[in-house]
């Protein structure tokens, strides 16, 4: 790579790759994947290493995973519904997170980058649940490792696709901060409009507390279902009185025996 933009990014990639991995790993929609493929671009021909780049990345998410994990720890079901709040996939937020933990535990944090949701929800739903902060470490800094190499090992593999690229956007000059602003703006958007799609349809269906409590003290007796996860439960054993435990993968032999003139209410998470 012989451009001055080139140059421009090689002298700041590594830094740029921390800040990048630590922002987004802390809740801000900043994907990480462009930079670490362009780096990688650049460790191919020698312009940055490959070791600091694997530094930076695995630094920069221990440090914001950790931080997730100690909220996590010390506000249990609290911060994981904040962060479900804060989540651009909130409809693969905490009960998916809490499905795959109960089935493969600390290991899945090796994938949990990989999966829309469950890399902002994981760090704290592991404090939450207590595992050791080692065993935490261990894999979760495997999992960043893995997610960084993949992107990586691309821009190295294509490197000359990166450099065409970056050759292009050096040749619109200002409008290049444009074209590149424009597409973070649109992914921004994508996502926004998901999640409003997702509570309009939260709302279409929801009752509140206090109209759920109307309909008990006019005796109307509807049927209510704790539909949280058993750990979720265990964080917060709290439950709406009459409530009924039930599990998801139950629920359609559940509903099928239900009767069809009374109020059904499932809460969970």
């Amino acid at each position: 790579m012989s451009s001055e933009l080139a140059a421009r990014i090689a002298l700041y990639g590594v830094p740029f790759v921390f800040a990048n991995v630590l922002v987004e790993q802390l809740g801000v929609p900043v994907p990480a994947y462009p930079a670490f493929v362009i780096a990688g671009a650049l460790a191919a021909e020698g312009r940055i290493s490959f070791a600091a780049l694997f530094l930076a990345a695995l630094s920069a998410a221990l440090a914001a995973d950790s931080l997730w994990y100690a909220l996590g720890k010390r506000h249990g079901a609290f911060m994981l519904k904040l962060v479900c709040r804060l989540s651009l996939n909130p409809d693969t937020c905490v009960r998916q997170t809490e499905n795959i933990f109960e089935r493969w535990g600390a290991r899945s944090l090796l994938l949990a980058k990989f999966i829309p949701g469950f890399s902002m929800v994981a760090p704290p739903l592991s404090g939450s649940l207590g595992i050791p902060y080692a065993r935490f470490v261990l894999w979760d800094g495997a999992g960043a490792l893995l997610w960084a190499g993949v992107a990586i090992l691309l821009g190295a593999a294509f490197h000359r696709t990166v450099d065409r690229v970056l050759g292009a956007l050096q040749a619109l000059g200002s409008r290049a901060i444009l074209v590149v602003g424009a597409a973070f703006v649109l992914f921004v958007l994508a996502k926004w409009i998901q999640r409003r799609r997702f509570y309009r349809f939260l709302r279409m269906s929801r009752i509140t507390p206090q109209e759920l409590r109307g309909l008990m003290d006019r005796g109307e007796s509807p049927l209510v279902f704790d539909a949280r996860g058993k750990r979720t439960r265990e964080l917060d054993p709290r439950r709406i009185p009459g409530a009924l435990v039930i599990e998801i993968p139950e629920l359609d032999r559940h509903v099928a025996g239900l009767p069809r003139d009374g109020a059904i209410v499932l809460y969970c998470t």
